[in-house]
């Protein structure tokens, strides 16, 4: 997947993944339609290091929930 174009499928293919990697409990949580492409960058840029990392402490969990919320739709 290239992920270096903004699109809606890479949107939704980026916050399935990270949900996948964090082991998201609620999943309605974390929706694809709950960001646009505006914030395409900032996503990415949480993305790789969501991909990057084997395991997350609970404070980094907190933090990466926090940032998604701060990129959601308003």
């Amino acid at each position: 997947m290239n992920l270096s174009q903004k699109s809606t499928e890479n949107v939704e293919f980026m916050i399935e993944k990270i949900k996948e990697k964090l082991r998201v409990l609620n999943l309605g949580a974390i929706k694809p339609s709950h960001f646009d492409e505006e914030m395409y960058e900032e996503l990415k840029d949480i993305y790789e290091l969501v991909q990057k990392k084997n395991s997350f402490s609970p404070s980094e969990m907190q933090a990466l929930a926090e940032e998604l919320g701060n990129l959601r739709k308003r």
